[in-house]
């Protein structure tokens, strides 16, 4: 095959063609221009960031016929050959196939015998977690006593398994994953250099995929072009992909929003027959989140080229900055639970149906709404604006006197904190709450939020006030506990009165434990 796919026809020949490893190439570049060169390099990192190209890369500096330098001249044999990987000096050994003591102690036996034909034996070893403990034992006295002529590269995707004896004896650079940013303008690079057709999006899908693999970017764009029929699009990438366009999330969010769980299903179902990958669907779903949470904190930081960037905005102007946090939580642990749960298909909407049911109560969501002309009555220009769970501010909500009802519509402390409290009196535009004294520390910290809370529900121009005081029986965790013990005594005595129970207690001798009611009690 005459074919070179594009992870080895683009790999990188030198320093400068490195890509998103400067901290490491400066460090390389300055040991390599001083001549402080060490005699082992240890460089860990995820897969395809370019560990075993740095340490080809490496291995040219230091034996091109033109000297040891930062800047290889590319042209001489000794670089040829090392680019194919036919120069006899660099041996390349992969730990994962060469564990043995047996198999290291021939290498440090060969590693004794001055270079063939460069200047420095370079030996890289590749995944050398994977070295048995033996075998790590062995290498421990040449790193010590290393010969002059001798240059040790390991490469780790798994430091912690790398033993602290050989850890401490080599110079240690991490190489970072590359942000999608980053990989998808070497991309276009790639593709510019090799005369493909392509669509921006399509190239951010790959590396989105890609996770921070320069490697596994170009093996996607690979598949991406033959999928494509020698173009990248992106829809076709998105089919190949099995991704979700996240501009399509959106409905999903929307739906949240207004709290409408029968059209949050429907878009479900919709993502379901179009055969897409749940998993990729909650980690679009998360991203269009931690967007949303940047529109609402920092504005500015919200990318030009954010898929529907302004309906986007929008939904972050609707929910609340602890809804977003909540449901990107919910949505980033949805991923993980999706192999536990009975089928990819219910994880991801029981992941959705979990942020509807535990969006806080009582938050104001407000519908986007364009001033419009209504009929008689309502005066001409008027605005109406739609709003879910609560009523709109502008008016003055009016309460019924039902604190126990309003008091569980709240969520978190607040909602302890108001089920400690009676309601004391009420009016208009007021709203008195009087709890006994020794939760005084608890109305300390939690009181403002409580009376925040409560202005969301009702208005930002009710006047809230606290006493401290003894209560009469009608605060609602009172109530509550009143409830709960008609119910346990209406169990216990159901139970007693059991005939069957009763034989059992007086023929038997058997004692009856732990009666509990069956079923929740009443909200």
């Amino acid at each position: 095959m005459s074919y070179q796919v594009l992870a080895r026809k683009w790999r990188p020949k030198s320093f400068a063609e490195l890509i998103g490893q400067e901290h490491v190439v400066r460090a390389l570049s300055n040991a390599l221009e001083q001549g402080r060169l060490h005699h082992a390099y240890l460089f860990t990192g995820t897969r395809g960031v370019g560990k075993t190209t740095l340490a080809r890369i490496l291995a040219r500096c230091l034996n091109c016929e033109a000297g040891v330098s930062a800047k290889p001249c590319g042209i001489c044999p000794a670089c040829q050959q090392i680019e194919a990987g036919r120069f006899v000096d660099l041996i390349e050994i992969d730990a994962a196939s060469y564990t043995g003591v047996d198999n290291m102690r021939e290498v440090l036996e060969n590693a004794q015998y001055a270079p063939t034909a460069g200047r420095y034996k370079v030996y890289i070893i590749d995944e050398v977690h994977m070295l048995s403990k033996n075998a790590f034992n062995a290498m421990l006295k040449t790193l010590e006593e290393p010969p002059a002529h001798v240059v040790f590269v390991l490469a780790t995707t798994d430091p912690q398994k790398v033993p602290v004896t050989v850890l401490s004896r080599c110079l240690q650079f991490n190489l970072k994953q590359m942000p999608p940013g980053q990989v998808a303008n070497h991309l276009r690079t790639v593709l510019d250099g090799e005369g493909i057709a392509y669509e921006p999006g399509a190239l951010n899908l790959l590396a989105r995929a890609a996770a921070g693999s320069m490697r596994d970017a170009l093996s996607l764009t690979d598949q991406a072009i033959a999928y494509g029929s020698g173009e990248v699009h992106e829809q076709p990438t998105r089919d190949m992909l099995g991704t979700v366009d996240q501009a399509y999330l959106l409905p999903l969010l929307e739906a949240l929003a207004d709290a409408d769980g029968p059209r949050l299903m429907r878009e479900a179902e919709a993502i379901a027959e179009r055969s897409l990958s749940f998993d990729a669907a909650l980690q679009d779903l998360a991203l269009l989140l931690q967007q949303m949470a940047l529109a609402q904190t920092v504005p500015d930081a919200v990318a030009d080229d954010v898929p529907e960037r302004a309906r986007l905005c929008a939904l972050a102007e609707r929910t609340g900055p602890e809804t977003v946090q909540l449901y990107y939580q919910i949505a980033t642990l949805g991923r993980r639970d999706l192999e536990l749960a009975p089928d990819e298909y219910a994880g991801f909407t029981m992941t959705l149906l979990r942020m509807l049911a535990f969006a806080p109560a009582g938050e104001i969501r407000f519908a986007a709404a364009k001033p419009k002309v209504v009929g008689a009555s309502a005066p001409i220009g008027s605005v109406q604006i739609a709003a879910q769970a609560a009523p709109a501010i502008a008016t003055v909500a009016a309460f019924d006197g039902d604190w126990f009802a309003l008091s569980r519509r709240l969520t978190g402390g607040v909602k302890q904190l108001a089920a400690l409290c009676e309601m004391a009196d009420h009016g208009a535009n007021f709203l008195k709450l009087r709890l006994p004294a020794d939760q005084k520390s608890l109305l300390d910290s939690l009181g403002e939020k409580l009376k925040a809370a409560l202005r969301k529900l009702l208005s930002p121009a009710v006047r809230i006030e606290f006493e401290l005081g003894a209560t009469s029986g009608a605060a609602p965790a009172e109530i509550v506990g009143r409830q709960q013990a008609a119910r346990q005594a209406e169990a216990e005595a159901s139970v007693m009165n059991d005939p069957f129970v009763q034989t059992m207690v007086r023929d038997f001798d058997a004692t009856v434990t732990n009666i509990k009611p069956i079923g929740e009690p009443a909200p």
